[in-house]
């Protein structure tokens, strides 16, 4: 793997946390993600299942977890299961994992790890020794894939061959540990935002009339890649002009032209922990008196709601009142007009024409992380910050974002130092272009 290695402390301690969390005499079955075919004889790149790493560690593809904690036998009371490899595949794929380095990975010892061929005579030693069995799977509410999952296939033929034990839903369990980063994981995450940060300064030397999004979207790659990231942590949005005011714009295909502003939503992933950013660059190096009263009165919504990410906030009620801001500040910009908005229905803000998304969500090993929208705030859980402001009819789009960790006595904006002021934006851009 290109980053660095991981202490397997972290890993052992989040086993162990589940199984403060399970019923007694359960069992435990994780698996990793399938390679996705494309086309011909093509394949996806892989990708780990994010539970699976987070409790072993292992990035490697044909992996499986079984916990067993109550089993009689210690042996059988958390087992890992990994592709075996051979001298062919060595030739053709590269190195695979002994079990001597998984065991450096993961702190599951050798003696418990074997092969996926193993598995069936492993683990009929393990599954009448349980009642509960916790299966996995993706439980996102923005999850709206068709493809079956390896998880899926799974509890479909566990159904059919243990129709007699009782199942259960692991996710919520791993929702709720997954939601509390710990210190292993926060410097993880700073690793992505720092390679993040390289990045978007390498821009403020190269942006400049004339250069297409795509051209922004190589130099990123080639300083993610170059500081041991895999890449981009999702598909890089990168929105010149009226571009901008389409929220999941990913063409990256137009020209940067003079007086435009690129909204850049583009960030690395480090460790498969990933950060998430976003900024806006004035094309020439200088915003126009209406693109920076725009961009103020985001960063201004911004800082607003950065105060709210503290412990007790409530998802609901924090959207609710980063709301109450941004109706001010739209009517300072003259997009909203004050009576209008106090006769507004309040289950159809006004602002929602220009701001119609929301302002955080959880972010960790997934982009948009697992996590309970009705648990309150709570120490350890990182958010990003990200309101906007989208002006179709001016072809104007601006967005700022940043990624908050909520600690005990408040937070840390862990992208403190990504120059954010419009002011020293246009500093940087102007004196690295004379």
């Amino acid at each position: 793997m290109r980053y660095q290695p991981i202490s397997s402390q972290l890993f052992i301690r989040n086993r162990q946390r589940l199984l403060t969390m399970l019923q007694p005499y359960s069992l435990v079955i994780l698996h990793s993600n399938d390679i996705m075919p494309t086309n011909a004889d093509g394949t996806m790149g892989f990708r780990q299942n994010s539970d699976l790493f987070y409790l072993t560690g292992v990035d490697q593809e044909e992996t499986m977890l079984v916990l067993c904690p109550d089993h009689p036998d210690e042996k059988f009371r958390e087992v890992l299961f990994l592709r075996e490899t051979s001298e062919l595949i060595e030739i053709w794929e590269g190195h695979k994992l002994t079990k001597e380095e998984a065991e450096q990975t993961s702190g599951i010892p050798a003696r418990q790890i074997y092969w996926t061929s193993q598995f069936e005579t492993v683990f009929i030693n393990m599954v009448f020794e349980a009642e509960t069995i916790y299966l996995n799977s993706n439980e996102h509410t923005r999850n709206s894939s068709e493809v079956e999952s390896r998880e899926s296939r799974q509890i479909r033929q566990f159904r059919d061959r243990y129709p007699l034990h009782h199942l259960k839903r692991l996710a919520p369990l791993m929702h709720n540990l997954r939601a509390i980063k710990q210190p292993e994981e926060v410097e993880l995450m700073r690793e992505a935002c720092r390679i993040t940060e390289a990045g978007f300064r390498r821009l403020l030397n190269f942006v400049k009339p004339g250069v297409q999004e795509y051209e922004i979207e190589a130099e990123l790659l080639h300083e993610f890649v170059r500081q041991r990231s895999r890449g981009f942590a999702y598909t890089p949005i990168i929105a010149s002009g009226a571009n901008a005011c389409v929220l999941h714009y990913i063409a990256n295909d137009q020209p940067c032209k003079d007086g435009d502003v690129i909204l850049l939503d583009v960030a690395a992933e480090y460790a498969n922990y990933n950060a998430d950013l976003t900024r806006c660059l004035p094309v020439s190096g200088r915003f126009t008196p209406r693109q920076k009263d725009v961009y103020n009165a985001v960063l201004r919504v911004m800082n607003e709601a950065k105060k709210m990410l503290v412990s007790g906030n409530l998802w609901d009620e924090y959207h609710v009142e980063v709301g109450k801001v941004m109706e001010s500040e739209l009517i300072g910009l003259g997009l909203l007009k004050k009576h209008e908005v106090e006769a507004q229905d309040p289950a159809a803000p006004l602002y929602k024409k220009y701001f119609m998304h929301g302002t955080s969500h959880f972010l960790g090993l997934d982009v948009h992380d697992v996590g309970n929208k009705y648990r309150r705030f709570e120490p350890g859980m990182v958010f990003t910050c990200e309101p906007g402001i989208y002006i179709r009819e001016e072809g104007l789009g601006i967005r700022l974002e940043n990624n908050i960790l909520i600690t005990e006595s408040g937070n840390i904006d862990l992208m403190a130092t990504i120059p954010i002021e419009a002011d020293e934006i246009e500093e940087l851009m102007t004196n690295k272009q004379s």
